[in-house]
């Protein structure tokens, strides 16, 4: 039987804490690579990696399950563009091709969205706006002029 030597037991030690610390912080919230790195920047650069590293085998990180969870949230509860929902996640530290890849992936339901939320946001600010200053607006929040027209077709 062999043993461990004291420094050996230490490391691993402070390597397990570091994981359940860890651990805890993704099961809150799904988390990407880059919050994770940033929230332990203050730890072991080394051990932080091995703890990524691990996680990610494990299917704890994934950025790219990340980009898809995300993108539905963003679907289901708010009015946004395309361009202004690959910006929020692109912040989180997510790779811009992984968000772009999904977004090609799924061309057809993300038109659909922007433009239903274009619809929604046109509703909405019929009462206080002229066309112009809406489309206007919409322009800024980054929708295509493309989904704008469609929006207003549809609800003239």
């Amino acid at each position: 039987m062999e043993y461990m030597s004291k420094e050996k037991f230490e490391e691993a030690e402070k390597i397990e804490k570091l994981r359940n610390k860890m651990l805890k912080y993704i099961v809150y919230k799904k988390r990407t690579e880059q919050e994770i790195r940033q929230k332990f920047s203050d730890e072991d650069e080394n051990m932080v990696e091995d703890a990524i590293e691990y996680f990610k085998e494990l299917n704890y990180i994934n950025d790219m399950v990340y980009v898809e969870r995300t993108i539905k949230e963003f679907m289901a509860l708010k009015n946004m563009s395309i361009k202004e929902l690959s910006y929020k996640i692109c912040q989180k530290g997510v790779n811009k091709n992984l968000v772009d890849d999904y977004i090609c992936q799924n061309k057809e339901s993300m038109l659909e969205y922007e433009i239903s939320s274009a619809k929604a946001i046109i509703i909405k600010k019929q009462k206080s706006l002229e066309e112009q200053e809406i489309k206007e607006f919409l322009f800024k929040k980054g929708y295509m002029s493309e989904s704008v027209s469609i929006a207003f077709d549809e609800l003239n």
